[in-house]
């Protein structure tokens, strides 16, 4: 497979507002892509399953540098961060951002962000536009909490500071990423990739979890400032994820232009997992606005620059997305 070619090297980074683990695979010579998992997640656990679909990870790994950044304390073997460190806002994890990739040395990035990972890739793209080439979202969280979810959400912050990650809590979250489908059920046994999730699960030092989703509780609405955006946006969202609705809403304040949805059917929240292949033609699709291919298609460097200001102008017109710029539903049999 394409993946097991490309090196890894881990990074421990210093920022403003505390250090963060960025886990950066391939040529830094390509343009980057930067991803951010959701709660409880890092690049093994939330992408894992796109990057080894040897379509996406040629599609993806010819064209780009991944820089897969973890939330503070999500990274594998992370130890517990200090109660005397102060829990960092949307805004300040945000801004970690922008640090990291002053230390790269990047100019402006593609972005890959699961629910809460998309939202704080989001609201680093309308804090940094000039910094910012597209975004993919995959199940976006975009408002600010309901009072269902906030008290939900602290309701599973008391129960992790005071027991750590029981098994309400991985249940909680389990619900969170994937469909019933995959989880099974009595008669059916749960999917290899919700145990493998179930597993790294365990080895998360909860206060870390517990302050992730801290500051994700705190997060605001994002949807003036969506408005502003005008740069390339893909967003994915399962149809039964319980973050539906928000991919609804934030489709509906992007310029239509720009932007476009893709509905999965038969899969929860965290589409790179549980049906990254799914993902593979929008995403064709989608780079070929920037005039990028898999290696198979096309023999052009991916070195090409990927300014829309470097694209034919039919490109830029709302069908180069490749999908209607409406919601599409994308049919997955689960039967082999």
């Amino acid at each position: 497979m394409y993946v097991f070619a490309v090196s890894l090297q881990e990074h421990r980074i210093h920022t403003k507002h505390g250090s963060v683990s960025v886990a950066v695979y391939g040529d830094e010579d390509k343009p980057a892509l930067i991803s951010y998992p959701d709660v409880a997640l890092n690049h093994m656990s939330c992408f894992q399953g796109l990057f080894f679909c040897p379509e996406a990870a040629s599609l993806l790994l010819h064209n780009f540098c991944i820089y897969h950044i973890s939330p503070p304390g999500h990274e594998l073997g992370a130890a517990p961060i200090s109660p005397n460190v102060p829990v960092p806002s949307v805004n300040e994890l945000a801004d970690q951002i922008a640090d990291i990739l002053d230390y790269f040395g990047l100019g402006s990035v593609m972005c890959l962000g699961v629910t809460a990972g998309a939202y704080i890739l989001a609201l680093f793209a309308t804090k940094y536009r000039e910094r910012i080439l597209g975004l993919i979202l995959v199940s976006p969280l975009c408002k600010a909490p309901s009072w269902t979810e906030w008290l939900y959400n602290k309701a599973m912050s008391n129960l992790l500071y005071y027991y750590g990650m029981c098994s309400f809590i991985k249940e909680s979250l389990l619900q969170r990423y994937f469909s019933k489908e995959v989880r099974g059920s009595s008669q059916v046994p749960e999917s290899d990739i919700v145990q493998a999730c179930r597993s790294l699960l365990d080895e998360k030092q909860s206060i870390n979890v517990w302050r992730f989703l801290q500051t994700i509780n705190g997060r605001h609405d994002l949807t003036e400032s969506l408005k502003k955006l005008h740069c390339r946006t893909l967003i994915f969202v399962g149809e039964n994820s319980p973050f539906h609705s928000e991919a609804l809403h934030m489709i509906s304040k992007l310029d239509k232009r720009y932007s476009a949805l893709v509905e999965v059917q038969a899969c929860g929240s965290v589409v790179t997992e549980e049906q990254p292949h799914a993902m593979l033609i929008p995403l064709e699709y989608f780079l070929m606005g920037y005039g990028l291919y898999r290696p198979c298609q096309h023999s052009c460097s991916p070195r090409s620059p990927l300014s829309p200001l470097c694209i034919s102008p039919e490109l830029l017109s709302p069908e180069s997305m490749g999908v209607k710029l409406k919601p599409i539903k994308t049919r997955i049999s689960l039967e082999v």
